[in-house]
């Protein structure tokens, strides 16, 4: 039986950690959009691949 995804967890040690670590999966989400639209913007036919300033 697998466990249904839509239930409503509660991740304590997860919480923990993002509260003293960061939450390094939504960073690396973000890193991961930013080389899909770089790597998008370098096979279309630009030169140059400009990386976007970071907002935060």
């Amino acid at each position: 039986m697998t466990p249904n995804p839509t239930g409503n967890d509660h991740l304590p040690v997860y919480e923990s950690l993002v509260r003293e670590r960061g939450d390094v999966v939504a960073e690396a989400r973000v890193v991961a959009e930013q080389a899909q639209r770089q790597a998008t913007h370098a096979l279309s036919g630009h030169d140059e691949v400009a990386p976007k300033p970071d907002p935060q």
